[in-house]
């Protein structure tokens, strides 16, 4: 196999990508996942990402979809965004992260979550405040078992291993989320913290503590991946920033004035101008949802903005 680094940044470069549409975007523009990963790829953005179960709407099972996504590409680094390995046996997580490992000849990124609501976590007998600690044990786990090491797994009703993945390369880890628990995870288990919908000034707050803690658990500190939002281009059709900021406060019970700096709107020098206010805060990579317009069309513009801030 060959193995892609941890989608390798040269100095001073932000790399930049996209989640992949949802199933609605998909069906009203008629765009198949694999022609969306492929367009994204063929466009030169550096990241797809494809989110586990995302609130409030249908989804595919994030091992299927990055697994097609995997197969449809040929260099593009391959992200999970927010996966849940501890709605899964440990030895579950490691088959299908290993499969995706090795269907992506090494380009799969693991982005961690333990998000979704209570109903998602008792429909997998996992209790909800225990998946903070469940996420941990996985996550110190995964390399052994990705390594093809078959000892007995700390199960509650103990027990060893059903059975082991092909060994593979342990991906990178992202820990997805922006709570001061997440930054530790991350600072603790991961190769990147992965926060989402957050302006710059408090993601670089985050990078402080981050590097920190990083320091005094002896680790080296990990990188810094940023989720936004973006409606690129000047169709008057297009949200606003200021509607994009009103929607987010009313999804996330905050302030308008408060998100007013996350939104990526306009042009691609104004794009890329915005996104630079995130280099000032550590970040080394953007990965974008788009928030309206032509999937495939934001894509080619998005292509644009990274040419600018490349």
């Amino acid at each position: 196999m060959t193995f892609f680094p941890d989608a390798a940044v040269p100095p001073g470069r932000l790399a930049v990508g996209v989640v992949l549409p949802s199933p609605a975007v998909r069906r009203a523009q008629k765009l198949p996942l694999a022609e969306a990963a492929r367009h994204a790829e063929q466009a030169g953005l550096d990241l797809v990402a494809y989110r586990d179960a995302p609130a409030g709407e249908p989804s595919l099972d994030a091992a299927v979809a990055l697994a097609a996504v995997a197969a449809a590409t040929e260099h593009i680094t391959v992200v999970s965004e927010a996966y849940a390995p501890a709605l899964r046996p440990p030895d579950r997580a490691a088959e299908q992260i290993a499969s995706l490992q090795y269907v992506a000849d090494g380009r799969l990124v693991l982005g961690v979550g333990t998000g979704g609501g209570r109903a998602r976590w008792a429909a997998a007998g996992v209790p909800y405040e225990e998946r903070g600690r469940r996420t941990d044990a996985t996550l110190r786990l995964l390399p052994r078992l990705l390594a093809g090491d078959g000892s007995p797994l700390p199960y509650e009703q103990g027990g060893p291993a059903a059975g082991l993945p092909p060994c593979v390369p342990m991906p990178p880890v992202w820990v997805s989320g922006n709570s001061r628990n997440t930054v530790r995870r991350a600072a603790r288990l991961g190769d990147g913290w992965y926060p989402a919908l957050a302006p710059p000034a408090e993601v670089a707050a985050g990078t402080v503590h981050l590097a920190e803690l990083a320091a005094a658990f002896g680790r080296p500190a990990p990188s810094v991946v940023v989720g936004t939002l973006g409606a690129l281009g000047t169709d008057p059709d297009l949200p606003t920033r200021t509607e994009l900021a009103t929607d987010l406060a009313t999804a996330y019970g905050s302030t308008a004035e408060r998100r007013a700096e996350v939104p990526v709107t306009g042009d691609a020098r104004e794009a890329a101008e915005h996104l630079h206010s995130y280099c000032g805060a550590g970040v080394s990579r953007v990965v974008m949802t788009f928030a309206g317009g032509d999937w495939r069309h934001q894509v080619e513009l998005l292509a644009e903005v990274r040419g600018l801030v490349g």
